[in-house]
């Protein structure tokens, strides 16, 4: 019998309803301890999740990096591991995102996503294969099902969008890019979870023919950045990834009581050479890091410098040019949101954002005909989301196409029931009728 798969909307009244046991897979056996678990997910449904989920999150992290030799090296070291896996056959993805902030994340199907920022904090190959192990152990071992089998439920904040608008204003930009029901997916693990990844993470870059050091090196650095006080670069880090000098200190006696052979190679000099380009653009990387934080604290104007000195160093960078567009409309300078947002379509013409950013920002100059030509080419791009369903609706709606808003409205209506958006549509809805 197939095993049936889940759509976004009844897989999240699967995970919040009480009632949801009936649906359940079952017991199955856990393919790192071997015991067997309830599991709410089976193998298949998590990997249509994260199909599903995934591509949204790795646009709202400003989509993979157009550098393809950065994005291949990253891809060759884990691709490279997953056959040392306890899930080997999974439809691994390795994807280096370009947000700037520090993170990395695994989705339940094998989707990897590895930001420019985090990068910059390593130093060797050996370190990166550890990182790779440990999300790949997350995977492996299956957190995401257990963590829903045992009710633990919590909501993402969107990794480089929410961050970015801290204006209620304009949360509905932040809302339409990733999210868009996959609350659950990289919710805080816990720290039992996080010990087995880092365990499972050693095992793996290990059998990968690393050296040991590379793991802890990479959880020395992590222990630092915990302690950190620009918690604006790390905070989905570490509200996904708990870190404490528990975690720490098991880990290095992990290593410690381990028969590894640290003659191993940690590889510092071929990740040198492989993230060199990487690298050159460093201090733009950090001046988008202060401008997030600006950002954060509520100061636009601030961010703004910091966003255009990143510009100078990097003006042909796709995510810069969206941090300074979403920068633009919390000033609520539309017109010049648009413009950096139309640059940055133009510089990754088949990423999904620049055309959400444009769309809303033209909105805000009642420019509907543009509004509705850039959501339609973001939801060509990306499928999925039912804000861009709405707005499509709305720009429809400010042209006078009152037949098609409707459809379009109707639409967004069977995704989404509460929240302004749902208001709007049902207040049009009886209006018209």
């Amino acid at each position: 019998m197939n095993t049936p798969t889940l759509d976004r909307r009844h897989f999240l009244q699967l995970a919040a309803g009480a009632g949801a046991l009936a649906l359940l897979p079952g017991c199955s056996k856990n393919p790192v301890t071997g015991r067997r678990e309830l599991m709410l997910m089976s193998t298949d449904q998590e990997v249509a999740i994260d199909r599903e989920n995934a591509p949204h999150q790795i646009s709202a992290d400003y989509g993979l990096v157009q550098d393809t030799a950065l994005a291949d090296y990253v891809a060759s070291v884990g691709s490279a591991m997953t056959p040392h896996t306890h899930r080997p056959n999974m439809p691994y993805s390795f994807n280096c995102l370009g947000a700037t902030y520090i993170n990395a994340y695994a989705f339940p199907g094998g989707t990897i996503g590895i930001t420019r920022g985090i990068l910059l904090t390593m130093e060797s190959e050996a370190e990166l294969a550890a990182l790779i192990g440990h999300e790949l152990g997350h995977v492996t071992a299956r957190h995401t099902s257990q963590r829903m089998s045992r009710g633990m439920l919590t909501s993402l904040a969107v990794a480089g969008a929410a961050v970015a608008i801290q204006d209620d204003r304009y949360r509905g930009v932040a809302a339409g890019l990733g999210a868009i029901g996959a609350g659950v997916l990289l919710a805080s693990y816990s720290r039992d979870q996080e010990r087995e990844a880092d365990s499972l993470g050693l095992e793996y870059s290990v059998k990968g023919q690393y050296s040991p050091q590379g793991f802890v090196d990479l959880m020395s650095m992590l222990n630092d950045l915990s302690g950190s006080r620009e918690t604006n670069r790390v905070e989905m880090l570490f509200s996904t990834h708990p870190m404490s000098k528990e975690r720490y200190e098991t880990a290095l006696r992990d290593v410690e009581r381990g028969r590894y052979d640290k003659t191993k190679p940690i590889h510092r000099e071929r990740y040198m050479d492989s993230t060199a380009s990487l690298r050159r653009m460093r201090d733009a990387i950090e001046a988008t890091q202060h401008g997030d934080r600006e950002m954060a604290a509520g100061n636009p104007a601030s961010a703004q410098e910091y966003y255009r000195k990143a510009l100078h160093m990097a003006p042909d960078d796709y995510p810069v040019h969206l941090m300074m567009a979403r920068c633009q409309l919390a000033q609520e300078k539309p017109a010049e949101a648009a413009a950096y947002a139309r640059t940055a379509r133009d510089i990754y013409p088949g990423e999904a954002q620049a055309h959400h950013i444009l769309g809303f920002a033209s909105l805000q100059q009642n420019q509907h005909t543009v509004a509705l030509e850039s959501f339609t080419a973001y939801e060509k791009r990306l499928p999925g989301n039912p804000n861009t369903v709405f707005f499509i609706g709305y720009s429809h709606e400010g042209l006078g196409n009152r037949q098609n808003a409707a459809e379009r409205y109707q639409a967004f209506l069977q995704q989404v029931q509460e929240g302004p958006y749902a208001d709007h549509a049902r207040q049009r809805l009886a209006q018209w009728s």
